[in-house]
């Protein structure tokens, strides 16, 4: 996959605008005060495939490359990175665009598909594709004779905070990283937006030329089934999350053979599918017939 040269105007604005210092008048501890704080800035981000439009994102402008490589392998627009013949990037006064191009097949296949959800609205056809799309089966995860030990899991969610540099200035994104068994973690993302930061991992993981197949995937969200589906495109046998999932994004991560591990904070963790993967404490293994 080749990447065109970025202007160096674009580089530096995705440096310098990931946030901004506003004043603010702050009420706390009995007190009112004058003062500022770093904000986390929120753009628009345009992903386009060979001259046209698929999608308008409101993320962080920053690993956009990865965001455009992501997207497109989690939302099924391509099966390998390579498919994507070069990735531009490009400023202006309304935000971002990650042009994209495809190789030849792909780009059939996209033009297709959409053909095939445009009409009317009131056709029915648009609701019907974006209904299958949403409720699409997931992909099937093998990850055979993987078992992490629970406690690695949860050392790993705590080492995650200090490494989520944008966060740790705004207090006000998500990160998604991956971790593993033996290097630790490895890749860190961060976002305005839950799935925009896993959208970026994965574009990571896949252009650094690894492999989501033998670690986990950490999230500092909830679990929705979207964050599912998204992590089984890409192989990941285990989801570790510090807040709930939903019951959708239970059944799916059951579906997918994927391992979640939700609500993991310093006080414990549950685990909710493929519990084969975890090595629990003694006194917290399941009984028969899990």
């Amino acid at each position: 996959m080749g990447h065109a040269a970025q202007p160096a105007t674009v580089e530096a604005m995705m440096m310098e605008s990931t946030y901004t210092r506003h004043r603010e008048i702050a009420w706390r501890g009995g007190r009112t005060s004058s003062t500022s704080r770093l904000v986390a800035e929120e753009s628009a981000i345009a992903l386009t495939y060979n001259g046209s439009t698929h999608a308008v994102m409101m993320g962080t402008p920053a690993d956009l490359e990865d965001f455009g490589v992501g997207f497109s392998l989690t939302e099924g627009i391509i099966a390998r990175a390579s498919e994507i013949g070069s990735i531009e990037l490009i400023s202006n006064e309304l935000g971002m665009e990650v042009r994209m191009w495809l190789d030849g097949d792909r780009a059939a296949t996209l033009a297709a598909r959409r053909r095939a959800i445009s009409g009317p609205v009131g056709c029915g056809l648009c609701g019907i594709e974006s209904l299958e799309q949403a409720c699409r089966a997931p992909s099937r995860v093998e990850g055979p004779g993987l078992a992490f030990h629970a406690r690695d899991l949860l050392h790993a969610m705590q080492a995650l905070s200090p490494l989520q540099i944008l966060n740790q200035h705004t207090r006000s994104v998500h990160a998604a990283a991956f971790w593993h068994p033996r290097a630790g973690i490895t890749l860190v993302r961060e976002d305005v937006g839950r799935h925009n930061a896993l959208d970026k991992l994965a574009g990571a993981i896949v252009r650094e030329g690894r492999s989501a197949c033998d670690g986990a995937v950490l999230l500092t969200s909830r679990v929705s089934v979207e964050m599912v589906q998204k992590a089984a495109m890409i192989g990941a046998p285990v989801i570790v999350a510090v807040s709930a999932p939903t019951a959708l994004a239970i059944r799916t991560a059951d579906e997918a053979g994927i391992t979640l591990l939700a609500i993991a904070r310093d006080d414990g963790y549950g685990v909710f599918t493929h519990p084969r993967r975890v090595r629990l404490p003694e006194e917290a293994a399941p009984r028969a017939g899990y």
